[in-house]
């Protein structure tokens, strides 16, 4: 069983910056692709970003290019995501979660352990 905790979520004004992280159990962290994924209220879950097993690849959906990167410490088990120019409409519960395999994948159902997730909230 794979357990993710997120974390570094808060209250954040326009423009400002929040690191989150997901620590993960186990020790095949690294032999799979990870995602970030953020649910508005009363909106589908929406991918943000995914990483390969390795880190060497990454991607993003396009409202965050440029502004979160998403990075991993396979030695430390842990993924983070690094948002910067937050804007009002970055506000929802952001959730980390496994690929099936090692290519990330922008499909919730391709993700089989999720976190609990964290809340970001962005005034305007």
């Amino acid at each position: 069983q794979v357990q993710l905790v997120e974390s570094g979520g808060g209250l954040v004004q326009t423009g400002g910056s929040l690191r989150l992280s997901c620590a993960a159990s186990g020790r095949t962290f690294g032999s799979y692709a990870m995602g970030w994924f953020r649910q508005a209220p009363g909106k589908e879950r929406e991918f943000v970003a995914g990483i390969s097993g390795s880190g060497g690849n990454t991607y993003y959906t396009d409202p965050v290019k440029g502004r979160f990167t998403i990075s991993r410490d396979n030695a430390k088990n842990t993924l983070y995501l690094q948002m910067n120019s937050l804007k009002p409409e970055d506000t929802g519960m952001y959730y980390c979660a496994r690929g099936r395999g090692i290519i990330p994948s922008s499909n919730p159902r391709l993700h089989d352990y999720w976190g609990q997730g964290t809340q970001v909230t962005v005034s305007s």
